[in-house]
């Protein structure tokens, strides 16, 4: 589930998975897939260090209309607008216990992605990683080093619920690897739980 992450541009916002069966992730209104988001960071962990680095995202930005209720679409109730269509077809599960993200939701991104085709046209945000001043901009969020460490480490524990059987997907396990080894001063000090 979602859960609310500090940004320096725009106070607490939500980040995270929004359906256990699926790797795409939402910060705020934009929806990407987190298998992408750790390819990027793998990218900018291993880039000269102390250098700027600048990317372009893959993204989708939903108007908040078009969005759905999680919690409608989690209770089943509500089963509207992006969210609730996800939730259609990976409804949530009946044992509790079962209620774990699935290491291999990547494989359903055919799926998700025609379902957020037709609430948004995809589209490019740019992102600006800044060594010296320990800042990342990620479209219009800017997080310091500690707010997008936490997100970072969001992805390892496979947020709110974690992975199932502690497993991490592949490009998560990759991505820790680089941020841990990489000499830029924006990754020092990245402590995976």
């Amino acid at each position: 589930m979602p859960l609310t992450f500090k940004s320096l541009s725009h106070g607490e916002i939500p980040f995270g998975f929004f359906n256990i069966e699926t790797d795409m992730v939402l910060l705020d209104n934009h929806f990407f897939f987190a298998s992408d988001m750790a390819v990027h960071v793998v990218g900018m962990a291993m880039g000269e260090s102390g250098t700027t680095c600048t990317q372009e995202w893959d993204v989708y930005v939903l108007e908040e209309a078009r969005i759905g209720n999680l919690m409608g679409a989690i209770s089943g109730v509500y089963l509207h607008g992006f969210i609730g269509e996800v939730y259609s077809h990976f409804p949530f599960p009946c044992d509790p216990d079962e209620f774990k993200q699935n290491p291999e939701g990547y494989t359903r991104r055919e799926l998700v992605e025609g379902i957020v085709q037709r609430y948004a046209k995809p589209s490019r945000i740019a992102v600006a990683l800044d060594p010296g001043a320990k800042t990342i901009r990620i479209g219009q969020y800017l997080f310091d080093d500690k707010g997008f460490r936490h997100l970072l480490n969001y992805l390892w524990i496979g947020g709110y619920p974690k992975w199932k059987a502690g497993m991490q997907p592949g490009y998560i396990i990759e991505m820790k690897n680089a941020v841990e080894i990489s000499r830029s001063p924006f990754f020092r000090d990245t402590a995976f739980d």
